[in-house]
């Protein structure tokens, strides 16, 4: 079986645990029973490391537990004993060659002593792929649990873009019918406009992320429909430096940001009136800021626009902080907040990871 990186580094890891671990059983060894310190520290490498090659090799002989990448049940144990037997032979064999003594003959007058080393190598084999094992499943388990998380995120985004989309399209539709009365001709333009709008638009929102340039040309789309429908009433300001504009961002974050200006800031507001959107880095945070020169907000508590309401105006808002808390947690946020310049509006400040 060819063995993947990840796993040929994960054996190796292994095996310098294996090696340490070798190097203080040689040390106790040593200090128990004294003798010549090298030679020692020979054979506790030379039987540790076999056995680790005899599991770590062996084990492609079974069945393999694609989530563990362990054999299924009992041959895990049949392999570790297997392993301890044949390791133990082989490491005594090269300590051997290197001290140019006999093992055998020791064992043969000390049978006491092949069982105490034989115990030994066991109970030292079955802790560390015990803890090896353990930690496999433990690895297992945070994976199935990040893949459940995400899966509940993507889900939860799902069911936010189902609702923000219609909230979206009914919007733009009752500014077409408005102006169907009133100028037909500025109405089929619109129309138009409306319908190359929405194409991109969804087509775009099918997708986790988009590039914050198409995040930028979205918006300016759908304030070339408010245009025609508002003409001089609406003045219109887009800033997108060239080095922000491939950063990934969700689709429709600022959409509903730029809806709320116009609905509940431009067109209630006596005279013309200016929608500004802008994108800017502040260290290793990416500001997004939709501001109108407006009516402002209709309390001067920042806080007025709580998710708990249920208006046209909050439902946006709602919705970008849903998602923005679905996809980038404690990370992202979206504030409100009046302005207070001379030209007054209204400001919504959205802060994401760059």
């Amino acid at each position: 079986m060819k063995l993947a990186p990840a796993g040929v580094v994960a054996g190796l890891r292994h095996g310098a645990i294996i090696a340490g671990f070798s190097l203080l059983v040689a040390i106790a060894l040593g200090i128990a029973r004294g003798g010549d310190w090298i030679i020692q520290l020979v054979y506790a490498e030379a039987i540790g490391l076999c056995i680790w090659a005899c599991i770590e090799f062996g084990r492609f002989l079974f069945r393999i537990d694609p989530q563990t990448g362990w054999p299924i049940g009992w041959r895990t144990v049949v392999l570790q004993v297997s392993a301890v037997f044949i390791g133990y032979a082989v490491g005594t064999a090269i300590g051997d060659l290197y001290s140019g003594s006999s093992s055998v003959e020791l064992w043969r007058h000390s049978p006491r002593s092949l069982a105490s080393y034989l115990v030994l190598c066991i109970a030292v084999s079955a802790s560390i792929s015990y803890f090896f094992l353990s930690r496999s499943k433990d690895q297992r388990r945070q994976r199935e649990i990040a893949t459940a998380q995400r899966d509940a995120a993507e889900a939860r985004l799902k069911l936010l873009e189902s609702q923000l989309e219609p909230h979206m399209l009914f919007n733009t539709l009752a500014n077409l019918r408005a102006l169907i009365g009133a100028d037909p001709p500025r109405a089929q333009a619109m129309l138009d406009q409306l319908i190359a709008f929405l194409r991109a638009t969804l087509g775009a929102s099918r997708v986790p992320f988009h590039a914050l340039e198409a995040e930028f040309a979205r918006v300016a789309d759908y304030l070339a429909v408010m245009q025609l429908r508002m003409g001089a009433r609406l003045e219109t300001r887009l800033e997108l430096p060239p080095e922000l504009a491939s950063l990934p961002v969700p689709p429709l974050v600022l959409q509903p940001l730029v809806e709320n200006a116009i609905k509940h800031g431009i067109e209630p507001h006596v005279g013309n009136g200016r929608i500004e959107v802008r994108a800017a880095r502040e260290g290793d945070r990416l500001r997004l800021t939709v501001r109108d020169t407006g009516a402002g907000l209709a309390s001067s508590d920042p806080n007025a626009s709580r998710d708990s309401d249920t208006s046209s105006l909050r439902f946006g808002l709602a919705q970008v902080r849903a998602r923005l808390a679905a996809v980038y947690g404690a990370s992202a946020s979206l504030e409100l907040s009046s302005v207070d310049d001379g030209e007054g509006g209204s400001r919504a400040v959205v802060i994401l990871p760059a």
